[in-house]
């Protein structure tokens, strides 16, 4: 009788120390994930690379509410709240954090060099000094770029008006990743024989005057991925409209709000991409200083039909360069 009592006794404390393994095991499994974000600014090609980063997580397992929470912050194009958000994401001690844009992502690489960072719609993330190669990060940060063939935009932009003597590029020059472009077209428009006149903007209240000035002047326009005048593309796109000048864009989704046509990224799915890096980053198979930065996988070609048959140009006329 002894002897069963004992035997009981250990048989019930093996199935608590399994059940309490278990339970270890469960917990670690279910573990929530703490994925802060930073945004620059609200517009739809950001907007669409956050509703892709967090589809991106999502298909690799990581579901908000579940075992995932995000604390979303938008800077709203403000030095000031870029710097607090940044410190505020850090010291809530986040499992990774996404940096949307270049100004965002230089902000949260001041903020922390330890706390796992991938960011998406930048550029160029050696030349933001974000990373020591976009081959081999060697940092805390990897992520994606929405870099695309400058040369096939100019070409794009160049066909639609074949005998332009003067082109416009208008840009923020204190986006380090819209100068890069800038510079880009410039030269590609130099090279093409074309005169260039360059006009900047620091705030979104600049864009106007500026669109305006330019557009008395040359006979098409250029703007590359830039957030400042992104926000402002509705605004542009009157602009241009009532003076008859072609825009071609950078971004895809400034030509649903103005511009004339676009060979360009899909910033959701390229959101997604990086939403699928993060997952790897968050499950320990890979750490972000051996992550190579990667590019979008597709381009494509987006006109604005309205805007063309508002400036007198047939829409299938316009194709993508080779």
């Amino acid at each position: 009788m002894q002897i069963r009592k004992i035997m009981a006794g250990i048989s019930v404390a093996g199935l608590l120390l399994l059940g309490g393994c278990s339970s270890k095991k469960a917990d670690s499994e279910t573990k929530v994930k703490h994925v802060g974000v930073l945004q620059i600014v609200q517009h739809p090609s950001l907007d669409k690379a956050y509703k892709g980063f967090k589809k991106g997580l999502k298909e690799e397992g990581y579901v908000e509410g579940k075992n995932l929470k995000i604390d979303y912050q938008n800077a709203q194009n403000s030095q000031d709240n870029l710097k607090s958000m940044s410190e505020k994401l850090v010291n809530e001690k986040s499992d990774l954090i996404l940096g949307i844009a270049t100004p965002a992502a230089q902000s949260i690489a001041n903020a922390t060099k330890d706390i796992p960072t991938v960011v998406t719609a930048v550029t160029d993330l050696k030349a933001a000094k974000l990373v020591d190669s976009n081959a081999k990060p060697g940092r805390n940060i990897t992520g994606t770029t929405d870099m695309v063939s400058i040369d096939k935009q100019i070409k794009l932009l160049l066909s639609i008006v074949p005998k332009a003597k003067t082109i416009g590029v208008m840009y923020n020059a204190g986006e380090s990743n819209s100068k890069i472009q800038a510079d880009l077209a410039i030269a590609a428009l130099k090279k093409a024989g074309v005169k260039v006149l360059v006009k900047t903007a620091n705030t979104t209240n600049d864009v106007q005057q500026v669109t305006e000035t330019l557009a008395g002047k040359v006979q098409g326009i250029y703007v590359p991925t830039d957030n400042t005048f992104a926000s402002a593309s509705s605004i542009i796109g009157k602009v241009v409209k009532e003076k008859k000048v072609p825009l071609v864009a950078g971004s895809t989704d400034q030509i649903k709000n103005g511009g004339l046509a676009s060979i360009g990224i899909d910033y959701e799915a390229l959101g997604e991409q990086t939403g699928k890096m993060a997952a790897k980053i968050l499950d320990g198979k890979a750490k972000p200083a051996d992550m190579p930065v990667e590019k979008a996988n597709q381009l494509n070609l987006v006109v604005n039909k309205e805007m063309a048959k508002a400036l007198g140009i047939d829409p299938k006329s316009i194709k993508a360069p080779k």
